[in-house]
């Protein structure tokens, strides 16, 4: 038998007794962090567009390196190699990239469905792990990623990259400080214009460089279609939605200010206006969900058929507005007790963008997984977070696809 395959014997065992990686032992150097100038090595799992911005990301961050990478399709591993240590691992099982010595930490770029079980096994091998949000797929999942977690003592950071944003932070100090006054209505938005999105695109993918049954993983089985897999977050199988993949986000940043658990219920509506016969999840959502314990509502709109407002949020409290997005912070006064305040950290003054190089979210996320995984800090943005933001969004998608008011019940 191998040293790996002791190995996951030994952690399957340690875990059913509740004895943590670190308890144990079982991988000293990153149960007692990392030296300033240590490299980290790093290894890529589900190397699609998203996770190769992060790969790239990464390599302006100190003493990292791309050590392996890890997809289902030739296509992307291809090009993840590309971005990656000359010498890094390419393989199409991420279990035989958690075997290895010579992985500290991993990033995780899968589709939804499978976020959770690689974090399960990547805590369990004793790696910390980067993982894209919506950190859950469907509300079950969150008490075993939770558990993971604490019984590994491992790092683990959600990529909801907000919480590491300097205005954002800055803004949050604004809001607990009272400037704003008693806030009991939070308007959020994320609206894009993507017409290209509702029509099906030949992609000239192989099948046989997909290995299909590893993409399915826990989703029902089901014969290959190209559009589903590179569309993924448009069908309940694999992804949410807009809630899953927006609202999330934001929603995340309403729990951080008022430092409140997820909403008690929701009421959502929505429909496929462009995308009718190609997605599941709809183009056009309206979501509303209600935090009585801390009195306040969120309402939520998505859509892919306009970008009015595009992505933004707006706290609105008896003597001001806070308005917020990735580039920016505003205090918009509601009365003469307040003075306007604003805060643009780069030069970009469009409001509203998915994106902005200055502050650059993305990279300061990473950078602060990084330094926790050398000093075993708590990242800025944990697992618990990352559930409860997912829970919220999945409370949502009840209500639509029930047509029904969906009460939380956790």
């Amino acid at each position: 038998m191998s040293t790996s395959t002791h190995r996951r014997d030994f952690l399957r065992t340690a875990k059913q007794v509740g004895l943590g990686a670190a308890a144990l032992n079982l991988s000293v150097e990153s149960a007692r962090g990392f030296a300033a100038n240590d490299t980290i090595n790093i290894g890529a799992i589900g190397t699609g567009g998203r996770c190769r911005r992060l790969m790239t990301t990464l390599a302006q961050v100190p003493n990292v390196r791309l050590t392996a990478v890890c997809d289902i399709y030739d296509g992307h591993l291809q090009m993840a190699r590309q971005i990656s240590d000359k010498k890094a691992l390419a393989t199409k099982s991420f279990l035989e990239l958690l075997d290895r010595s010579d992985v500290d930490a991993v990033v995780i770029g899968s589709p939804d469905h499978w976020h959770v079980p690689m974090t399960i096994a990547a805590c369990q091998a004793g790696k910390d792990v980067y993982v894209e949000k919506p950190l859950t797929h469907e509300i079950s999942e969150g008490p075993a990623v939770i558990q993971a977690q604490n019984d590994s003592g491992q790092i683990v950071q959600v990529g909801m990259q907000q919480r590491s944003m300097p205005q954002l932070i800055k803004a949050r100090e604004r809001f607990r400080d009272g400037v704003i006054g008693r806030t009991s209505k939070v308007h959020l938005t994320w609206n894009r214009n993507r017409r290209n999105y509702f029509r099906r695109r030949d992609h000239g993918i192989d099948p046989k460089q997909v290995d299909w049954k590893a993409f399915l993983g826990n989703a029902p089985d089901q014969p290959y279609d190209e559009y589903r897999f590179r569309t993924w977050r448009w069908f309940w199988d694999f992804g949410g939605g807009i809630l899953t993949d927006l609202m999330v986000h934001y929603i995340d940043v309403v729990h951080w200010f008022f430092e409140s658990n997820e909403p008690t219920r929701a009421a959502a509506i929505g429909h496929n206006y462009n995308s009718k016969d190609l997605w599941e999840t709809p183009d056009t959502i309206h979501c509303l969900l209600d935090y009585p314990d801390k009195e306040y509502q969120v309402y939520f709109e998505g859509t892919f058929c306009n970008a009015r407002n595009r992505a933004m949020m707006e706290f609105m409290g008896k003597k001001a507005t806070l308005y917020m997005d990735r580039g920016r912070y505003e205090i918009i006064p509601e009365s003469d007790e307040v003075q306007a305040e604003e805060w643009v950290p780069g030069n970009d003054q469009r409001k509203g963008l998915d994106f902005y190089k200055k502050p650059n979210g993305e990279l300061l996320h990473l950078k602060n997984w990084v330094e926790c995984v050398r000093t075993r800090a708590q990242p800025n943005c944990t697992v618990e977070d990352g559930v409860r933001a997912a829970n919220a969004a999945h409370l949502g998608n009840q209500s639509f696809r029930s047509s029904q008011l969906a009460m939380h019940t956790g």
